[in-house]
């Protein structure tokens, strides 16, 4: 069996201490419609390019999990022939029946965390679902032993958020807010749920995040950041499209790993599109600052 694979602009930019950000492919393969998935990863991978980093997407290519997608490598993926979703969990089994594998938050973690590269962005982490609190993502358990900055837009709108947030303390994950004093809800800027951190500039983060690790903390820094004000959903509106899309479930008996993207497609529907509009907007956002954040470690910390 293969170890992991990097590819080689990006092995040469950890190998000269240049800025990497890693990005994850499930959000591209499943979590967004196409073509939309493809302007995605077209801004996500620009923003990180701006901000001055490396942007590497992670994935199981033929069973080889890999560091960074060639660009024939990531129109299969876009065009999602043959690919499916791999969590943590799924890594070993992707690898021994040589599959493609996009890959979640928590695997992403995973083979990024292999390397050198301290920076990874996604939309909206996992965590404890509704009306099911013994349903809860791998991703906090990835978070809480996994010692990267993680960028994201908070834990999705259809979770129990308040629950994730306590399941984060609980773990020991750091969690700090990026010019915000409250958890932002994904689709929206507010929830109501007050964070105990705040961060104004990329280099804080930084300076936060290195301090965590010279404490040899295991677990991630977590960087939550409102959706862009142009795109956010009122809360209100998020809100009831959950509630609507929950009991949707509920009688359509959908359970299971197929909830997430039914809420997440009952939502867009009820938002005539606009949730989506809002996805893509965050996906760049945060993507752009998790390039700041990798520069600002480079630089141990210091402004720009």
């Amino acid at each position: 069996m293969s170890a992991l694979r990097v590819l080689p602009h990006v092995a040469d930019a950890l190998a000269a201490g240049r800025p990497v950000v890693a990005l994850e492919s499930s959000v591209l393969a499943q979590g967004l419609p196409i073509p939309a998935n493809r302007e995605a990863a077209e801004r996500m991978l620009g923003a990180v390019e701006r901000a001055g980093a490396i942007p590497a997407v992670t994935a199981v290519v033929g069973g080889e999990c890999t560091l960074g997608l060639k660009p024939a490598e990531l129109e299969r993926f876009l065009q999602r022939t043959g690919v499916r979703k791999v969590g943590a969990r799924d890594l070993a089994v992707a690898c021994v029946q040589q599959a493609d594998g996009a890959t979640t938050v928590a695997a992403s973690l995973c083979i990024a965390g292999a390397t050198n590269v301290a920076v990874f962005a996604t939309g909206g982490i996992g965590g404890v679902h509704r009306d099911a609190p013994y349903d809860e993502s791998g991703d906090l358990t990835e978070l809480a032993r996994t010692p990267m900055v993680v960028v994201c837009a908070g834990a999705k709108s259809i979770l129990d958020l308040p629950a994730t947030l306590e399941r984060l303390e609980t773990l020991g994950v750091t969690v700090v807010g990026y010019r915000t004093d409250e958890l932002p809800g994904f689709f929206t800027r507010t929830t109501g749920l007050r964070l105990t951190a705040r961060a104004d500039t990329p280099a804080e983060l930084a300076r936060i995040h290195l301090a965590s690790r010279a404490l040899k903390r295991t677990q991630a820094t977590l960087v939550v950041q409102a959706p862009p004000v142009d795109v956010a959903l009122p809360r209100d509106l998020v809100d009831d499209a959950v509630s609507a899309a929950l009991d949707e479930a509920r009688r359509n008996g959908v359970r299971g790993a197929a909830v997430t993207p039914f809420l997440l497609a009952a939502v867009e529907r009820a938002t005539s599109g606009r949730s989506l509009r809002t996805n893509l907007g965050l996906l760049e956002e945060n993507a752009a600052l998790a390039g700041a954040i990798a520069v600002a470690l480079i630089r141990g910390g210091s402004a720009s």
